[in-house]
């Protein structure tokens, strides 16, 4: 089986890598040039764990290869799956102009019967706006060519998406023909027969599970972050509480976290697309409107708490701030929280030193020298007042306090994860400030 990938973003490159890896012949295409020249010679676009040895792996084998031209590849394509962006337009909806450009292309130079897949997240009603485009430049071209499409949803989580799709949870798929079904069959058999489970269905339900799932998460997340801001003002711990909820097995302990807001390429994008989805069709996703308001509000609040601590005399103070990263394992700061607290804490006069392992080139490409870029993180204290935690990398989590109590003009930590060990902190000498409890002073505010 041929199958051709357009778009080589995160879910995109992964997607063409690991069906290269199971020996599926794929071909993956974009129009940045430069970026296909690179992932020629193995070099990725992007920060993944795992992916880089899969990379050169397949390159070296053979199965995977890439170009800037679709056309070229839609000769011998059995499959073409659509992975291109779909980034949200002013009023929050998907813009598909990418997704129906794929589709175009596809209808004015394919030749022979080809299944076509949006991998894309995209809106309920997308797929039928596909194949209007496909049969359309059809009709142009005065022939008649058999061709389905079919939804194919990711849940991919950024840092573990190699992981995820070689041994996935589940794997959605809408289609609209018993030939579609038998073509996704045999693409995704090589992760069946582990058990993984294909869960067939119609199109716009498969196009509606990935928005609900996503929401469904960010709805968790922003729940405990209210719940965490009601804690800390009736004196009970969100600590304790998680624990309490999440033993309860049908709420489980996933996604019940409280910290400094979600961020990333999917769930503010989702959340504000279901929403705008909503709206279009003459309903309001009440709950959904307020899961963004308070994540919203959540990314501000490590910087309300510093503004509290020193009673509002914050300008001239700098900040050693761990992490950049909207979550560990990867460089994307789409929606980070970091880049609300960057901007807050510059404009009240705040100088930021900051650290992340993977994420300051990103950083750099996206403020420039806004803040100072330290070489690791216990440089980023070199002159800092105090200590904002706001990705929770694994270096992050046992760190000498005795060393970082000497370099910080002030002791306090601002733990934007809870996670560390209240206890620990006090011992240490430190004012500890967290997420959804008490804050735990070691001196009078």
């Amino acid at each position: 089986m041929k199958i051709v990938i357009v778009g080589t973003g995160y879910v995109g490159l992964v997607t063409g890598v690991c069906f290269a890896d199971v020996g599926i012949d794929v071909t993956c295409v974009d129009i940045d040039k430069a970026k296909i020249d690179n992932l020629k010679k193995g070099i990725s676009p992007i920060y993944e764990q795992g992916l880089d040895e899969l990379l050169t792996k397949n390159i070296q084998r053979g199965t995977i290869r890439f170009s800037t031209d679709l056309s070229e590849c839609l000769n011998e394509a059995d499959v073409v799956f659509s992975a291109v962006g779909t980034p949200p337009d002013e009023d929050g909806s998907a813009d598909l102009k990418y997704v129906l450009d794929v589709a175009k292309t596809v209808g004015k130079h394919m030749n022979k019967y080809v299944l076509v897949v949006t991998k894309s997240t995209v809106p309920v009603g997308t797929a039928a706006k596909v194949r209007q485009a496909i049969q359309g430049e059809l009709d142009a071209r005065n022939i008649k060519i058999e061709f389905d499409v079919a939804s194919n949803p990711e849940f991919l989580k950024e840092g573990s998406a190699v992981k995820d799709f070689m041994y996935p949870e589940r794997i959605v798929v809408g289609v609209e023909s018993e030939r579609a079904e038998e073509v996704m069959k045999r693409l995704y058999k090589p992760y069946t027969l582990n058990g993984h489970p294909v869960i067939f269905m119609d199109v716009p339900s498969a196009e509606m599970t990935k928005y609900a799932s996503n929401a469904m998460l960010a709805t968790r997340i922003s729940f405990m972050n209210d719940v965490a801001n009601l804690c800390e003002l009736v004196g009970a711990d969100i600590n304790q509480v998680r624990r309490g909820v999440g033993s309860d097995s049908r709420i489980g302990s996933k996604f019940l976290y409280p910290g400094i807001g979600y961020g990333g390429s999917c769930f503010p994008k989702d959340v504000k697309a279901l929403v705008k989805t909503a709206e279009q069709n003459g309903y309001t996703m009440r709950v959904l409107q307020s899961v963004e308001e308070v994540n919203d509000e959540q990314k501000t609040i490590l910087f309300k708490k510093f503004q509290k601590y020193f009673n509002g005399n914050i300008a001239g103070k700098t900040v050693a701030m761990w992490g950049l990263a909207f979550k560990p394992g990867t460089d994307d700061m789409r929606e980070a929280p970091a880049l609300v607290l960057i901007d807050l804490l510059t404009k009240a006069g705040c100088k930021v030193k900051a650290f992340d392992p993977v994420s300051i080139d990103e950083c750099k490409r996206r403020i420039g020298d806004k803040i100072e870029y330290a070489e690791n993180h216990y440089d980023a204290l070199n002159g800092a007042d105090v200590l904002f935690l706001t990705t929770e990398w694994t270096e992050f989590r046992f760190p000498d306090w005795a060393k970082i109590k000497g370099m910080l003009k002030t002791p306090v930590v601002f733990d934007g994860r809870n996670i560390y060990e209240k206890d620990e902190l006090l011992k240490a000498g430190f004012d500890y400030i967290g997420i959804g409890f008490e804050c735990l002073l070691n001196k009078n505010m």
